[in-house]
Protein backbone atom coordinates (compact mmCIF):
# COMPACT_ATOMS: atom_id res chain seq x y z
CA UNK A 1 0.00 0.00 0.00
CA UNK A 2 2.71 2.01 1.14
CA UNK A 3 4.62 1.72 -2.68
CA UNK A 4 1.39 2.01 -4.21
CA UNK A 5 0.70 5.30 -2.43
CA UNK A 6 3.98 6.96 -3.42
CA UNK A 7 3.98 5.93 -6.97
CA UNK A 8 0.69 7.71 -7.01
CA UNK A 9 2.19 10.35 -5.49
CA UNK A 10 5.03 10.61 -7.67
CA UNK A 11 2.68 10.16 -10.80
CA UNK A 12 0.69 13.09 -9.78
CA UNK A 13 3.62 15.41 -9.40
CA UNK A 14 5.10 14.59 -12.57
CA UNK A 15 1.53 15.58 -14.32
CA UNK A 16 1.78 18.57 -12.15
CA UNK A 17 5.41 18.98 -12.81
CA UNK A 18 4.80 18.61 -17.23
CA UNK A 19 1.09 20.40 -16.64
CA UNK A 20 3.31 23.55 -15.40
CA UNK A 21 5.86 23.27 -18.04
CA UNK A 22 3.63 23.26 -20.74
CA UNK A 23 1.33 26.63 -19.33
CA UNK A 24 4.94 28.40 -18.83
CA UNK A 25 5.74 27.23 -22.86
CA UNK A 26 2.36 28.30 -24.05
CA UNK A 27 2.52 31.58 -21.81
CA UNK A 28 5.53 32.88 -23.49
CA UNK A 29 4.64 31.68 -26.80
CA UNK A 30 1.52 33.95 -26.38
CA UNK A 31 3.62 36.32 -24.83
CA UNK A 32 5.87 36.43 -28.22
CA UNK A 33 2.54 36.70 -30.46
CA UNK A 34 1.37 39.61 -28.72
CA UNK A 35 4.78 40.99 -29.49
CA UNK A 36 4.94 40.29 -33.13
CA UNK A 37 1.00 41.82 -33.21
CA UNK A 38 2.30 45.05 -31.68
CA UNK A 39 5.14 45.64 -34.04
CA UNK A 40 3.28 45.00 -36.70
CA UNK A 41 0.67 46.97 -35.96
CA UNK A 42 3.11 49.57 -35.14
CA UNK A 43 5.00 49.12 -38.07
CA UNK A 44 1.27 49.79 -40.03
CA UNK A 45 0.37 52.68 -38.10
CA UNK A 46 4.09 54.56 -39.01
CA UNK A 47 3.09 53.07 -42.70
CA UNK A 48 -0.55 54.90 -42.55
CA UNK A 49 0.60 58.42 -40.12
CA UNK A 50 3.69 58.81 -42.78
CA UNK A 51 1.56 58.77 -46.03
CA UNK A 52 -1.38 61.00 -44.30
CA UNK A 53 1.53 63.36 -43.06
CA UNK A 54 2.69 63.57 -46.56
CA UNK A 55 -0.86 64.15 -47.80
CA UNK A 56 -1.69 66.67 -45.14
CA UNK A 57 1.14 68.68 -45.67
CA UNK A 58 0.45 68.71 -49.54
CA UNK A 59 -3.12 69.33 -48.61
CA UNK A 60 -2.56 72.63 -46.35
CA UNK A 61 0.14 74.09 -48.61
CA UNK A 62 -1.95 73.50 -51.59
CA UNK A 63 -5.04 75.42 -50.03
CA UNK A 64 -3.22 78.54 -49.67
CA UNK A 65 -1.93 78.15 -52.88
CA UNK A 66 -5.55 78.31 -54.23
CA UNK A 67 -6.64 80.98 -52.43
CA UNK A 68 -4.26 83.54 -54.54
CA UNK A 69 -4.36 81.42 -57.71
CA UNK A 70 -8.29 80.33 -60.10
CA UNK A 71 -7.89 77.19 -59.89
CA UNK A 72 -9.82 77.39 -63.39
CA UNK A 73 -6.47 79.26 -64.20
CA UNK A 74 -4.36 76.33 -63.03
CA UNK A 75 -6.27 73.46 -64.83
CA UNK A 76 -7.11 75.80 -67.90
CA UNK A 77 -4.31 78.20 -68.59
CA UNK A 78 -1.33 77.30 -71.33
CA UNK A 79 1.14 79.48 -69.35
CA UNK A 80 3.33 78.61 -66.49
CA UNK A 81 5.32 81.09 -65.33
CA UNK A 82 5.31 81.39 -61.49
CA UNK A 83 9.00 83.05 -61.32
CA UNK A 84 8.31 86.03 -63.54
CA UNK A 85 6.60 88.71 -63.70
CA UNK A 86 3.43 88.69 -64.79
CA UNK A 87 3.08 85.45 -63.40
CA UNK A 88 1.16 82.73 -65.07
CA UNK A 89 -0.05 79.33 -62.94
CA UNK A 90 -1.37 77.59 -65.84
CA UNK A 91 0.03 73.69 -65.07
CA UNK A 92 -1.22 72.02 -68.59
CA UNK A 93 2.43 72.53 -69.70
CA UNK A 94 3.77 71.07 -66.79
CA UNK A 95 1.43 67.88 -67.60
CA UNK A 96 2.17 68.11 -70.98
CA UNK A 97 5.77 67.94 -70.58
CA UNK A 98 5.51 64.75 -68.31
CA UNK A 99 2.90 62.85 -70.37
CA UNK A 100 5.13 63.38 -73.10
CA UNK A 101 8.75 61.52 -71.88
CA UNK A 102 6.44 58.96 -70.09
CA UNK A 103 4.52 57.99 -73.43
CA UNK A 104 8.12 57.95 -74.88
CA UNK A 105 10.04 56.04 -72.09
CA UNK A 106 6.66 53.67 -72.07
CA UNK A 107 7.09 53.25 -76.13
CA UNK A 108 10.85 52.18 -75.34
CA UNK A 109 10.55 50.23 -72.35
CA UNK A 110 7.31 48.15 -72.49
CA UNK A 111 7.45 46.59 -76.15
CA UNK A 112 11.19 45.93 -75.13
CA UNK A 113 10.37 44.56 -71.72
CA UNK A 114 7.80 42.55 -72.68
CA UNK A 115 10.03 41.09 -75.67
CA UNK A 116 12.86 39.87 -73.23
CA UNK A 117 10.22 38.62 -70.98
CA UNK A 118 8.77 36.23 -73.39
CA UNK A 119 12.15 35.24 -74.78
CA UNK A 120 14.10 34.47 -70.86
CA UNK A 121 10.79 32.79 -70.07
CA UNK A 122 9.81 30.62 -72.85
CA UNK A 123 13.17 30.35 -75.37
CA UNK A 124 16.41 31.16 -73.06
CA UNK A 125 18.22 27.93 -71.57
CA UNK A 126 18.57 28.17 -68.22
CA UNK A 127 22.00 28.72 -68.34
CA UNK A 128 21.76 32.10 -70.08
CA UNK A 129 18.47 33.35 -68.14
CA UNK A 130 20.16 32.97 -64.97
CA UNK A 131 23.12 35.18 -66.34
CA UNK A 132 20.85 37.44 -68.43
CA UNK A 133 18.29 38.05 -65.82
CA UNK A 134 20.73 39.55 -63.11
CA UNK A 135 22.36 41.47 -66.08
CA UNK A 136 19.26 43.37 -66.69
CA UNK A 137 18.44 43.77 -62.94
CA UNK A 138 21.73 45.79 -62.84
CA UNK A 139 20.24 48.69 -65.07
CA UNK A 140 17.87 49.26 -61.62
CA UNK A 141 20.22 49.81 -59.66
CA UNK A 142 22.18 52.82 -61.30
CA UNK A 143 21.64 55.93 -59.73
CA UNK A 144 18.79 58.36 -61.73
CA UNK A 145 21.80 61.19 -61.71
CA UNK A 146 24.64 59.01 -64.05
CA UNK A 147 21.23 58.03 -66.40
CA UNK A 148 20.77 61.84 -66.39
CA UNK A 149 24.52 62.37 -67.31
CA UNK A 150 24.21 59.39 -69.89
CA UNK A 151 21.52 61.23 -71.83
CA UNK A 152 22.68 64.55 -72.21
CA UNK A 153 26.39 63.30 -72.98
CA UNK A 154 25.60 60.52 -75.65
CA UNK A 155 22.00 59.81 -76.73
CA UNK A 156 21.40 63.49 -76.80
CA UNK A 157 24.91 64.06 -79.34
CA UNK A 158 23.18 61.29 -81.29
CA UNK A 159 20.02 62.44 -81.87
CA UNK A 160 21.48 66.14 -82.63
CA UNK A 161 23.51 64.01 -84.96
CA UNK A 162 20.58 62.97 -86.86
CA UNK A 163 18.28 65.97 -86.25
CA UNK A 164 20.01 68.93 -86.13
CA UNK A 165 17.30 71.47 -85.38
CA UNK A 166 16.90 68.91 -82.10
CA UNK A 167 18.10 71.23 -79.01
CA UNK A 168 20.78 70.14 -76.61
CA UNK A 169 17.45 69.78 -74.02
CA UNK A 170 14.66 67.89 -75.51
CA UNK A 171 12.28 65.48 -74.65
CA UNK A 172 13.42 62.96 -77.16
CA UNK A 173 16.85 61.65 -74.94
CA UNK A 174 14.78 61.55 -71.99
CA UNK A 175 12.62 59.50 -72.71
CA UNK A 176 14.89 57.09 -74.66
CA UNK A 177 17.17 57.41 -71.52
CA UNK A 178 14.17 56.42 -69.20
CA UNK A 179 13.07 53.84 -70.92
CA UNK A 180 16.16 52.06 -70.69
CA UNK A 181 15.53 52.66 -66.70
CA UNK A 182 12.55 51.47 -66.24
CA UNK A 183 12.72 48.10 -69.02
CA UNK A 184 14.48 46.05 -66.21
CA UNK A 185 10.98 46.56 -63.93
CA UNK A 186 8.78 45.16 -67.26
CA UNK A 187 10.88 42.65 -68.24
CA UNK A 188 11.93 40.82 -64.37
CA UNK A 189 8.29 41.32 -63.62
CA UNK A 190 6.61 40.21 -66.29
CA UNK A 191 9.16 37.39 -66.72
CA UNK A 192 7.95 35.90 -63.26
CA UNK A 193 4.28 36.37 -64.00
CA UNK A 194 4.71 34.18 -67.16
CA UNK A 195 6.78 31.69 -65.47
CA UNK A 196 4.14 31.25 -62.88
CA UNK A 197 1.70 29.84 -65.32
CA UNK A 198 1.62 25.99 -65.12
CA UNK A 199 3.52 23.87 -67.32
CA UNK A 200 0.63 22.14 -68.73
CA UNK A 201 -1.27 25.01 -70.34
CA UNK A 202 2.18 25.26 -72.38
CA UNK A 203 2.01 21.38 -73.11
CA UNK A 204 -1.89 21.93 -74.24
CA UNK A 205 -1.29 23.69 -76.85
CA UNK A 206 1.88 22.23 -78.22
CA UNK A 207 -0.52 19.01 -78.29
CA UNK A 208 -2.60 21.39 -80.17
CA UNK A 209 -0.45 21.57 -83.11
CA UNK A 210 0.98 25.25 -81.69
CA UNK A 211 4.34 26.54 -82.08
CA UNK A 212 6.49 27.96 -79.40
CA UNK A 213 5.73 31.43 -80.74
CA UNK A 214 2.14 30.79 -80.92
CA UNK A 215 2.03 29.22 -77.40
CA UNK A 216 3.83 32.03 -76.03
CA UNK A 217 1.73 34.79 -77.40
CA UNK A 218 -1.50 32.81 -77.55
CA UNK A 219 -1.48 30.99 -74.14
CA UNK A 220 1.29 31.78 -71.78
CA UNK A 221 0.89 36.08 -72.11
CA UNK A 222 -2.84 36.15 -72.30
CA UNK A 223 -2.79 33.79 -68.62
CA UNK A 224 -0.07 36.10 -67.41
CA UNK A 225 -1.78 39.33 -68.19
CA UNK A 226 -2.55 40.55 -64.67
CA UNK A 227 0.98 40.75 -64.22
CA UNK A 228 2.08 42.06 -67.45
CA UNK A 229 -0.17 44.67 -66.90
CA UNK A 230 0.88 45.15 -63.14
CA UNK A 231 4.68 45.49 -64.04
CA UNK A 232 3.34 48.23 -66.97
CA UNK A 233 1.67 50.10 -64.30
CA UNK A 234 4.94 50.33 -61.82
CA UNK A 235 7.26 50.93 -64.47
CA UNK A 236 4.74 54.03 -66.04
CA UNK A 237 4.29 55.35 -62.34
CA UNK A 238 8.17 54.95 -61.74
CA UNK A 239 8.50 57.03 -65.37
CA UNK A 240 5.95 59.87 -64.56
CA UNK A 241 7.72 60.26 -60.86
CA UNK A 242 11.48 59.79 -62.29
CA UNK A 243 13.44 63.24 -61.25
CA UNK A 244 17.05 63.41 -62.01
CA UNK A 245 16.70 62.32 -65.83
CA UNK A 246 14.12 64.45 -67.16
CA UNK A 247 15.74 67.37 -64.97
CA UNK A 248 19.53 67.07 -66.63
CA UNK A 249 18.51 66.00 -70.01
CA UNK A 250 14.45 67.14 -71.00
CA UNK A 251 14.85 71.09 -69.65
CA UNK A 252 13.41 73.85 -67.63
CA UNK A 253 10.89 75.68 -70.71
CA UNK A 254 7.83 74.98 -69.72
CA UNK A 255 6.02 74.71 -73.31
CA UNK A 256 2.94 73.24 -74.70
CA UNK A 257 4.06 71.66 -77.74
CA UNK A 258 4.04 67.56 -79.06
CA UNK A 259 7.91 67.88 -81.10
CA UNK A 260 9.75 66.09 -78.66
CA UNK A 261 13.04 67.57 -79.85
CA UNK A 262 12.27 70.52 -77.83
CA UNK A 263 13.02 71.76 -74.83
CA UNK A 264 10.34 70.93 -72.15
CA UNK A 265 9.70 70.87 -68.46
CA UNK A 266 8.11 68.01 -66.60
CA UNK A 267 6.15 68.57 -63.12
CA UNK A 268 9.10 66.64 -61.33
CA UNK A 269 11.66 69.10 -62.97
CA UNK A 270 10.00 71.78 -61.58
CA UNK A 271 10.04 71.07 -58.31
CA UNK A 272 13.05 70.49 -58.26
CA UNK A 273 14.18 73.75 -59.98
CA UNK A 274 12.36 75.90 -57.04
CA UNK A 275 13.64 73.96 -54.26
CA UNK A 276 16.63 74.69 -54.87
CA UNK A 277 16.77 77.14 -51.87
CA UNK A 278 16.35 80.43 -53.68
CA UNK A 279 12.31 80.97 -53.54
CA UNK A 280 11.26 82.85 -50.63
CA UNK A 281 9.32 80.44 -48.07
CA UNK A 282 5.87 80.90 -48.18
CA UNK A 283 5.50 82.57 -51.01
CA UNK A 284 3.07 81.96 -54.12
CA UNK A 285 5.90 80.21 -56.11
CA UNK A 286 7.03 78.15 -53.18
CA UNK A 287 3.29 77.12 -52.60
CA UNK A 288 2.87 76.41 -56.36
CA UNK A 289 5.32 73.34 -55.84
CA UNK A 290 3.05 71.67 -53.75
CA UNK A 291 -0.30 72.24 -56.18
CA UNK A 292 2.07 70.54 -58.80
CA UNK A 293 3.29 68.12 -56.09
CA UNK A 294 -0.70 67.13 -55.52
CA UNK A 295 -0.94 67.41 -59.14
CA UNK A 296 1.25 64.57 -59.48
CA UNK A 297 0.30 62.43 -56.22
CA UNK A 298 -3.66 62.27 -58.16
CA UNK A 299 -1.72 61.10 -62.00
CA UNK A 300 0.09 58.71 -59.71
CA UNK A 301 -3.20 57.64 -57.55
CA UNK A 302 -5.23 57.02 -60.48
CA UNK A 303 -2.85 55.09 -62.60
CA UNK A 304 -2.44 52.96 -59.68
CA UNK A 305 -6.03 52.63 -59.03
CA UNK A 306 -6.36 52.03 -62.45
CA UNK A 307 -3.79 49.13 -62.59
CA UNK A 308 -5.51 47.31 -59.56
CA UNK A 309 -8.82 47.41 -61.58
CA UNK A 310 -7.20 46.05 -64.50
CA UNK A 311 -5.29 43.24 -62.42
CA UNK A 312 -8.44 41.80 -60.48
CA UNK A 313 -10.37 42.06 -63.78
CA UNK A 314 -7.66 39.45 -65.53
CA UNK A 315 -6.47 37.59 -62.80
CA UNK A 316 -6.21 34.07 -63.55
CA UNK A 317 -5.44 31.86 -60.32
CA UNK A 318 -3.65 28.27 -60.65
Amino acid sequence: MGTENRSATNDGAGRATITGHRTNVLGKQRLGEWLIQRVLLLCVLVSILTTSGIILSLIIETVGFFREVSILEFLTSTQWTPLFEPAHFGVLPLVAGTLMVSIGASLVALPVGLATAIYLSEYAPDGLRRVVKPVLEVLAGIPTVVYGYFALTFVTPIIRYFVPSANVFNAASASIVMGIMILPMVSSLSEDAMVSVPRSLREAAYALGATRFEASTKVVVPSALSGIVASFILAISRAIGETMIVTLAAGATPRLTLNPFESIQTMTAYIVQVSLGDTPFGSIAYRSIFAVGISLFLITLAMNVLGNAVVRRYRDEY
